[in-house]
């Protein structure tokens, strides 16, 4: 019998999950937690295991954060690998109220969450960080185009999904984003919440 971690392995190695939305403003593909279910559900019958998503709102700082969990559960233990991933709901969106904020935050993190149980990698993605510099280390590459720079959810994703440390994150977000103590004190606070 296969432990949870070898059978989410055989799902990760055989799993791909193709860009299957639009988005025409940006000209770019990307694919939709709906698109990694839809891919990854034929690969968990296999293995006899489900994937359960779930979130909850915390409060961090001043500002409210939808905690998203991705639990890989195998069928015959009930052994899990659980992944969490962070998304800041934004103060306002136009043309959207309160419950449809809540509901893009969790889907977004939701993906991310995904992502990292599944091990997909999300970083050429337009919505995501330029990836045109190579280095031997990694770290966030600037884009200075996107709105996202000062808003420490990308950083913390990233972050996470690296298996960075909180000092490294606010290190790679000083140097490629020149951002303030405040931001850095935001990442330094929910790298360690």
């Amino acid at each position: 019998m296969n432990s949870a971690y070898a059978k989410l392995n055989i799902v990760q190695t055989k799993l791909i999950a193709p860009k299957g939305q639009v988005n025409n403003f940006g000209k770019y593909k990307y694919r939709s937690n709906e698109d990694i279910l839809s891919a990854v559900k034929p690969h968990l019958e296999g293995v006899k295991a489900v994937i359960v998503q779930s979130d909850e709102m915390k409060m961090i700082g001043d500002r409210f954060y939808v905690v998203a969990t991705s639990k890989f559960i195998d069928c015959d233990t009930g052994d899990e690998v659980i992944n969490t991933s962070y998304a800041r709901e934004a103060m306002n969106k136009k043309g959207m109220d309160d419950a449809q904020i809540t509901g893009a935050t969790s889907s977004y993190a939701r993906k991310y969450s995904l992502n990292g149980l599944l091990l997909i990698d999300d970083t050429k993605d337009a919505d995501t960080m330029d990836n045109s510099h190579h280095n031997e280390t990694p770290q966030v590459q600037q884009k200075p185009d996107k709105p996202w720079l000062n808003d420490i959810k990308e950083l913390v994703n990233v972050a996470r999904n690296s298996g960075w440390s909180a000092d490294e994150a606010i290190k790679q977000a000083r140097i490629n984003y020149a951002v303030s103590k405040k931001v850095a004190s935001e990442i330094q606070e929910a790298l360690n919440n």
